[in-house]
């Protein structure tokens, strides 16, 4: 008589839409935990300043963003002093940044791990967007500080506590645009290598559509629906806004990015659970 043996837990070679529950990525925390301390280690680790480059790179830009575009070419920054409005969209946009290349490289950066060992492929890009969420904390405190030294010593008005609560939707939906996104090349980039280059070309000049060392205000009006077409856009304003008490953001602008986000991450989650285990031929 047969013996039906038990399993914990059965690899199958058929392909979900849906990918792995929320209960299978939980049981996966630690792994995830263990991946945040590798990259961690993998980017600071025989470096003479090791983490303090996390605090370092955004004030460098910073410097060079002030002397170049407040300085040099003079450019308005509204009411806002310039090293306030640079910082904060250099530490948006960094964590944006970061967080699309580090995920659009799961994939190629991982393909020895995924020939040999099996876990929900989708715990590294949760693992580098903690990481990158990590980072983004610690230089949003850095600007509060700042902010906070402007209001104590040169009269900035204090930010209202019902602006505040803005912040963390802000953040959140640049959080999922850049998940989103990254999941989606994650895939395009593990089957054409070249599109890598694309990417970091077209990331660069993405950046200048984003009001990051301008106001949306001082964009000419014939070309400022070509800016509100980024759903960065609106996102940018309303932390400077939520902030700062500065910026031009609208609630219909708004919707379009909340909608742009969950559009682009239920599609690009879809492609990734389906195509991800595909891909491991091909690695």
């Amino acid at each position: 008589m047969a013996v039906e043996k038990k399993w914990d837990w059965q690899i199958e070679n058929r392909t979900s839409w849906w990918g792995s529950s929320i209960v299978e990525l939980w049981e996966y925390r630690h792994l995830a935990v263990g991946l945040v301390r590798r990259d961690f280690l993998l980017i600071y680790q025989q470096t003479i300043l090791g983490p303090f480059w996390v605090l370092l790179q955004p004030v460098l830009t910073l410097v060079t963003y002030v002397l170049v575009f407040g300085k040099v070419v003079g450019m308005s920054t509204g009411d806002v002093p310039p090293a306030l409005f640079y910082f904060a969209g250099i530490v948006l946009w960094n964590f944006f940044n970061d967080t699309f290349l580090g995920i659009a490289a799961t994939f190629r950066d991982n393909a020895q791990i995924f020939s040999k060992v099996y876990f929900p492929r989708l715990i590294v890009p949760i693992s580098r967007l903690s990481g990158h969420f990590f980072h983004f904390g610690i230089q949003l405190s850095l600007l509060l500080l700042v902010l906070g030294w402007y209001i104590l010593f040169r009269g900035l008005p204090v930010p209202s506590a019902s602006s505040l609560i803005l912040v963390p939707v802000a953040i959140l939906l640049v959080g999922v645009i850049s998940l989103g996104l990254g999941l989606l090349f994650s895939v395009i980039t593990a089957k054409y290598r070249d599109m890598v280059h694309l990417i970091s070309m077209g990331v660069r000049l993405f950046m200048f559509l984003t009001p990051i060392i301008y106001p949306v205000d001082q964009v000419s009006e014939r070309w400022r629906w070509v800016v509100l077409l980024n759903p960065l856009t609106p996102l940018f304003e309303l932390f400077r806004r939520a902030l700062f008490g500065q910026g031009s953001v609208q609630f219909s602008q708004l919707a379009y990015s909340g909608l742009f986000a969950g559009i682009l991450l239920l599609a690009a989650l879809l492609v990734f659970n389906k195509q991800g285990d595909k891909l491991i031929d091909i690695l």
